[in-house]
């Protein structure tokens, strides 16, 4: 129910422009209804626990009292010996209540203990050890070697056939093709989101299975399609993953992603709050934060995942020239719709499901008749 209700109030936007408002206020009374059902019977039987607990406790004071004075009117059992057993016996049994009580709570607890354990116990797929990978050593030599992958290997074709190519070091290389072609697959499995199941991949030379993951994502400057931002001042969202950054560099890193001028205007400046994932800013706002954290990382490898989807046409051209200037003399990786955006690429890959199709420079694709050839024409309108 929780889940569900949370789920609302983040897209209440679109709840409210398609009128489904009476729609998820049933899923939640129905979700409500289930949950009012399974907690009336969770205290159904914990309120059944000290009535009957007290019962057994009633039940064993009265043979007591009943037998114990039909003994002690017999002779058997002592005065003394007979008010001492009365008096024990209430003694003993009553401190049962408050076990009942503590088993209880017991349950309840173990009911939430559970939960984390599981997820506690998950196992790790990608393990976090490995070689070290010094920054400064990184020069950002890439290979795919016959690689293939599929997110569900039981079902359904895979995102990457038998993917092979080379990226030398300090090249700017894009993907571009249809969506689900497998471009963002490369990205993710370069960061060891997921790992192969077939091929490898290497960096200068090293299996990036065999190096530490952290070291290894550190040498990787990413800025996703799917902007994250924490809920914190736009400083410290530049600044992630980078503690000792100054104020300075900050800002530098802002106006080369052209978002020095917006953060200008807002009323907190760089100590503005942009709240719960970045909420209070635009969608082309936070590209243009995500693209100022990894300039202020400054890393030998930037992989760009339509990090100008989100922004205008004016903007887009400005973050254009800033990152013709940042990718100087580092491995770049660009993934693009818009083909104006990696047409100055050392080489351009069209990929289709899952397997490149065509590999070259702009004008060369241009004047081969292929996929790259129609989507520049689709782009610029000439059909």
């Amino acid at each position: 129910m929780a889940a569900r209700l949370n789920n609302n109030l983040q897209g209440i936007s679109t709840v409210k422009a398609y009128a489904t408002e009476e729609f998820e206020a049933q899923h939640i009374h129905g979700a409500s209804d289930v949950y009012r059902a399974r907690n009336a019977e969770a205290i159904r039987l914990s309120a059944a626990i000290t009535p009957v607990i007290r019962i057994a406790i009633l039940a064993g004071f009265t043979v007591t009292l009943l037998y114990g004075g039909f003994m002690t009117l017999n002779g058997d059992l002592g005065v003394g010996s007979y008010s001492a057993l009365v008096y024990l016996t209430q003694r003993l049994l009553w401190p049962l209540t408050g076990l009942a009580e503590l088993t209880d709570l017991y349950q309840r607890s173990m009911a939430s203990i559970q939960r984390v354990m599981n997820l506690l116990d998950t196992p790790v797929a990608i393990q976090y050890g490995g070689k070290a990978l010094p920054l400064e050593k990184v020069k950002g030599e890439i290979r795919f070697s016959d690689v293939g992958f599929s997110y569900d290997p039981a079902v359904g074709q895979p995102a990457l056939s038998s993917l092979s190519l080379y990226i030398p070091a300090g090249k700017t290389i894009a993907f571009v093709g249809a969506t689900g072609g497998g471009k963002s697959t490369i990205t993710k499995l370069l960061l060891r989101f997921y790992d192969p199941q077939q091929g490898s991949i290497l960096l200068d030379g090293k299996n990036i299975a065999s190096l530490d993951l952290q070291q290894l994502r550190r040498a990787i400057g990413y800025v996703a399609q799917d902007t994250f931002l924490a809920d914190a001042s736009i400083a410290e969202n530049i600044a992630y993953g980078q503690p000792d950054a100054g104020i300075d560099a900050i800002v530098a890193a802002a106006k080369a992603a052209e978002a020095h001028e917006f953060i200008e205007r807002l009323p907190g400046g760089y100590a503005t709050q942009v709240g719960e994932r970045g909420m209070k800013l635009s969608g082309g706002q936070r590209q243009r934060l995500a693209l100022a954290r990894a300039i202020l990382k400054n890393p030998p490898i930037l992989v760009l995942d339509e990090a100008t989807s989100a922004v205008d046409n004016e903007t887009e051209a400005a973050i254009q020239r800033s990152l013709n200037k940042l990718v100087v003399g580092r491995t770049s990786i660009i993934i693009a719709h818009r083909l104006s955006t990696v047409r100055h690429a050392d080489c351009i890959y069209v990929l289709d499901h899952g397997q490149i199709v065509q590999a070259s420079r702009h004008e060369e694709l241009l004047h081969q008749e292929g996929p790259y050839a129609e989507l520049w024409k689709l782009q610029t309108g000439e059909v």
